[in-house]
């Protein structure tokens, strides 16, 4: 989730203004079920690991579902990782996500994250971006897109509008 300004949190990493309601709670799950495996930058993960293995009873379908995939957490500083179902890859984050994608399976999502998206945006290794808008302006965090050394073009797919005013974007890179 970003605000109009691209940051995905605040500048003190703060996520208090992502607009979540039973909508999105649905969506959400929904969108989990499409998926077999999670990754995660060291800062996301940490924040994710803190917060789903006690989620409140509003979040228990979600986080059943994000307590149960695998997730694989890319990290140099990381020694280990506790949280159910999780790897620690301390190596070359292109190599291990170009050998995930070729086993069978269901999808892969990436939670925030932008150092591990931009690693991955370089090397070619993103078929979908989904991208949920709310409508606000932070003025200042942490941008979503960052350390591109490139131009990325791409493709909107579809639209996914919600009665919160979120915005969801499809893309496909060109």
């Amino acid at each position: 989730m970003i605000v109009l300004d691209g940051f995905f949190e605040g500048p003190k990493r703060e996520l208090d203004w992502h607009n979540v309601d039973e909508e999105f709670h649905e969506f959400a799950s929904r969108q989990l079920s499409t998926v077999d495996t999670l990754l995660f930058g060291r800062v996301t993960y940490q924040m994710m690991a803190s917060f789903w293995p006690t989620a409140a009873h509003s979040d228990l379908m979600i986080a059943s579902k994000m307590n149960s995939l695998p997730k694989l957490v890319f990290s140099r500083t990381l020694n280990e990782v506790e949280w159910n179902n999780s790897r620690l890859i301390k190596g070359n984050i292109a190599e291990e996500v170009s050998k995930l994608k070729k086993q069978p399976g269901k999808g892969i999502a990436l939670f925030g994250s932008a150092t591990v998206l931009s690693t991955l945006m370089e090397a070619n290794l993103i078929d979908e971006h989904r991208i949920m808008i709310t409508p606000m302006i932070l003025g200042a965090g942490n941008p979503l897109f960052k350390n591109m050394e490139r131009r990325h073009t791409l493709k909107l797919l579809r639209t996914l509008t919600f009665k919160s005013g979120n915005v969801l974007l499809y893309y496909q890179p060109n």
